[in-house]
């Protein structure tokens, strides 16, 4: 087994609402980074189906640490709103290599007024938009969990670009989706 090289483009993944690093598409992106030498971290956020902010936040600290050029964070539905407050706020100046947000939003979702604490605190995005050199949003065009229109507002807030994949539905193994192609693309030359 070889040592990564520290100098290596650093992936991490945050999943979202009610799900697990070992689901969905994510332990075939790792598998993908993986065969191409990148060093590749899927968060564990706590109690994933009764999610708070500031654990989750925390883990998210702990995994991303120092964010930088190299770096590329990616996260999933509810790990998108994770992954943005994070870097909102982070002492400034910082640098992140890329950004790739998938069935991303910030504000309440009719579809589950459970979470409706969680997202009561908007996301200050201006510092994400000013210090993440790539941003994506990737969105189906049959999510019945995240309406297209949020995922669209989102992107316009962070002056990033949109990615639809058509019926993919929420990016979950549930709606077929084991493996997202799109994501992949996204993070570039490898």
């Amino acid at each position: 087994m070889s040592t990564p090289d520290p100098a290596a483009r650093r992936v991490v993944v945050v999943h979202g609402y009610d799900a697990a690093p070992d689901q969905h598409w994510f332990p075939w992106l790792r598998a993908a980074l993986a065969a191409d030498g990148v060093h590749t971290v899927l968060v564990e956020l706590p109690d994933p189906s009764a999610p708070e902010p500031g654990p989750w936040q925390d883990a998210v600290a702990r995994a991303v640490g120092e964010p930088d050029e190299r770096t590329h964070l990616v996260g999933h539905s509810l790990g998108c709103v994770t992954v943005l407050r994070h870097l909102a706020g982070l002492q400034r100046p910082w640098t992140l290599g890329g950004l790739v947000l998938v069935a991303g939003f910030t504000g309440p979702l009719e579809s589950e007024p459970s979470l409706d604490a969680f997202l009561a605190e908007d996301v200050d995005v201006a510092a994400v938009r000013e210090n993440a050199r790539r941003r994506l949003v990737i969105r189906s065009d049959d999510d019945p969990t995240v309406p297209a229109a949020a995922s669209d507002a989102l992107a316009a807030r962070l002056d990033a670009a949109v990615r639809v994949v058509p019926g993919a539905g929420h990016f979950r193994g549930a709606d077929g989706i084991t493996r997202l192609p799109a994501v992949l693309d996204a993070l570039g030359p490898r």
